[in-house]
C-alpha cells in the first residue's frame, strides 16, 4: 500500500509537470509582456523616516511619510522603498505609482490591533456598501488605487494582519464597518505581488479589484483554518490575472473570483475575465480549493485553473450563485486537480445566500454555462458531487470527464436543474450528466472556441492520458 502510494505521488508530479509545459503559453498570454521585477534607480530603507522595528512603536507616519518621499521619483524610473530585518507595527499606508515595496527575508510588517489605525473608506461600487455591514469599510493594510507599476515582493518577508481581535470583534458581533484586507488595490494596472508570506488577515488577503494584468505568485497565506472570511487571493471585476505558485492554508476560499454583488454589480458591470490560475497547493477549514462567487453579477468568462491540489478542505472546486444576482458564470477550464481528505469534491450551488439589501431583483437570474473539470483524482472523498441549478434556469453544459474519486458516500452525485455531459467518472456521474461528451457537441476546451468535445481535448495530450489512466489505476487498488 505504501509503495502504491508512492507511484500514485511520482505519477501525479509528473503528469502536472507535462500539463504545466502544455499550458503555460496559453497562462502567459493572459499576463504578457509583464516582467516580475523591474530596476527601480532609486531606493531608500524605512529606518531613513524614523521607522524603528521593535514591534511595538507605530510607523504609520514614517510609511506614509517615506511614500511620499518617494513620489518624487515616479517620473524618473521609480523607487524601491525597503523594509530591513524587524518588526515593524503600522496602520494601514498608500501605494503609489512606479513603486517598488520589498521585504527581507526577516522583515515582518504587523498590522496594529487598534482598528483607529486603519482607515475608513467608501464601500466598493460593485457591492453597494460593506461586505459585512452597511456604510464604510476598513481600509486594507496596504492599499492603492488609480496605480500602475506596482510591485509588493520580497525574499519570503512576511505581512501579519493580526487578525484574531478582528475575528473576535466579528464572533461578538462588536464590529462597527466590514473588516479589512491585507492588501487592496483598485482600478490599478500592471501589479506584482510575490515571494511573501501573508499571515493572519482580518478578513481577505489580496484582493486586486477593477484591475488589470496582474501577477500573484510564489506567495504563502496562512490563517487558522477555523478564521473566518479569510479568503486566499481574491480577483475582482478584474482581468489579465495570473496566479501561480502559491501555497494556502486559511479559514475560506483558497482562491476565488468575484465581480459584484446583486444590483450593484449588474449596474456597474465589470466582469473578471482572463484569469489564469495554475500551481496551487490549498487547505481550507471552510471554503474551497478553488471558488467562484458567490458574487459574480458582473459576470465572470475565460477562466483557466489546473495543477491544484487540495488537501483536508470542505470543498474541491465551487461556484456559487443565487437568484438576483444576475450575471454569468461561463467559459470556466478547470483541470489536473489531486485531492486528498474533501468533504466534497464538486459543489455547484444555485440558491447561496446573502443579499446586500431587499431591492434586489429577484428575476435577476445568472447564466452559468460552459463549466469543464477534468483529469481529477481524489482519495478520501466523503461526496463526489452536490449539482444544483435554479428553478426556472438550468445550469447549462457542465462538463465532467477523467474524473476519478475514491468516495465515502453510498450517494456520491445528487444532481438537480443542470444539463451537462460527462465521460469516464467514477463513481458513475449523476443522469442528468451522462450523455457522452463524445457524442454530443460542446464542452469548452479552455480556448478560444467551443467547438471540441471533451475527450477530444483530452486525446491531444496523449502522454498525459496515458499517466492519467496509470493514476486511476492505482486509486483503484
Amino acid at each position: 500500500m505504501g509503495r502504491s502510494a508512492s507511484v500514485f505521488q511520482a505519477l501525479l508530479v509528473f503528469l502536472i509537470t507535462i500539463i504545466e509545459t502544455q499550458w503555460s503559453s496559453v497562462s502567459g498570454m493572459y499576463c504578457a509582456d509583464m516582467a516580475s521585477t523591474v530596476y527601480r534607480p532609486h531606493s531608500v530603507t524605512i529606518t531613513e523616516f524614523g521607522a524603528v522595528g521593535d514591534g511595538v512603536t507605530l510607523n504609520t507616519k514614517a510609511f506614509q511619510n517615506a511614500i511620499f518621499y518617494l513620489n518624487s521619483f515616479a517620473d524618473k524610473g521609480g523607487a524601491q522603498l525597503f523594509v530591513p530585518a524587524g518588526r515593524w507595527l503600522t496602520g494601514g499606508f498608500s501605494l503609489i505609482s512606479h513603486l517598488t515595496l520589498s521585504l527581507d527575508k526577516d522583515a515582518v510588517i504587523i498590522g496594529s490591533p487598534h482598528s483607529s489605525d486603519w482607515p475608513v473608506i467608501d464601500p466598493l461600487p460593485s457591492y453597494g456598501h460593506g461586505r459585512e455591514l452597511p456604510g464604510g469599510r476598513h481600509q486594507s493594510l496596504i492599499f492603492g488605487s488609480h496605480l500602475t507599476d506596482v510591485i509588493i515582493t520580497g525574499a519570503n518577508g512576511t505581512i501579519d494582519g493580526q487578525g484574531a481581535i478582528w475575528w473576535d470583534w466579528f464572533h461578538n458581533n462588536t464590529l462597527n464597518y466590514t473588516r479589512p484586507h491585507l492588501v487592496e488595490l483598485m482600478y490599478s494596472t500592471n501589479v506584482v505581488i510575490s515571494n511573501l508570506t501573508f499571515k493572519n488577515s482580518p478578513f481577505w488577503n489580496i484582493h486586486p479589484v477593477y484591475c488589470s494584468q496582474v501577477i500573484v505568485e510564489h506567495v504563502t497565506i496562512l490563517a487558522p483554518l477555523n478564521s473566518p472570511n479569510t479568503d486566499g487571493i481574491n480577483p475582482d471585476s478584474s482581468t489579465n490575472v495570473c496566479i501561480s505558485h502559491c501555497y494556502v492554508r486559511n479559514g475560506d476560499d483558497v482562491i476565488v473570483i468575484k465581480s459584484g454583488w446583486d444590483e450593484y454589480g449588474i449596474s456597474f458591470a465589470q466582469p473578471s475575465s482572463n484569469i489564469s490560475i495554475s500551481n496551487i497547493t490549498g487547505e481550507t477549514g471552510g471554503g474551497a480549493g478553488i471558488a467562484i462567487g458567490s458574487e459574480m453579477s458582473g459576470g465572470i468568462s475565460e477562466v483557466r485553473a489546473e495543477g491544484l491540489r487540495i488537501v483536508n478542505s470542505l470543498h474541491g472546486i465551487r461556484i456559487k450563485t443565487a437568484p438576483g444576482r444576475g450575471g454569468y458564470v461561463r467559459n470556466v477550464y478547470i483541470a489536473n486537480v489531486s485531492m486528498h481528505n474533501v468533504s466534497m469534491a464538486i459543489r455547484i450551488n444555485g440558491n447561496y445566500g446573502e443579499h446586500p439589501d431587499n431591492n434586489y431583483d429577484r428575476n435577476a437570474l445568472p447564466i452559468i454555462s460552459n463549466i469543464t473539470i477534468q483529469n481529477v483524482v481524489g482519495v478520501d472523498v466523503g461526496v463526489a458531487g452536490i449539482l444544483e441549478g435554479i428553478e426556472g434556469d438550468n445550469f447549462s453544459s457542465i462538463c465532467i470527464s477523467n474524473v476519478s474519486l475514491s468516495v465515502q458516500s453510498r450517494h456520491p452525485w445528487n444532481c438537480s436543474l443542470i444539463q451537462g455531459y460527462s465521460n469516464s467518472v467514477t463513481p458513475e456521474s449523476c443522469e442528468q450528466l451522462r450523455t457522452d461528451c463524445e457524442e454530443t457537441s460542446i464542452c469548452y476546451d479552455g480556448g478560444s472556441s467551443l467547438a471540441v468535445g471533451s475527450r477530444a481535448s483530452i486525446h491531444n495530450k496523449p502522454s498525459a492520458n496515458i499517466l492519467l489512466n496509470s493514476l486511476l489505476q492505482l486509486v483503484s487498488l
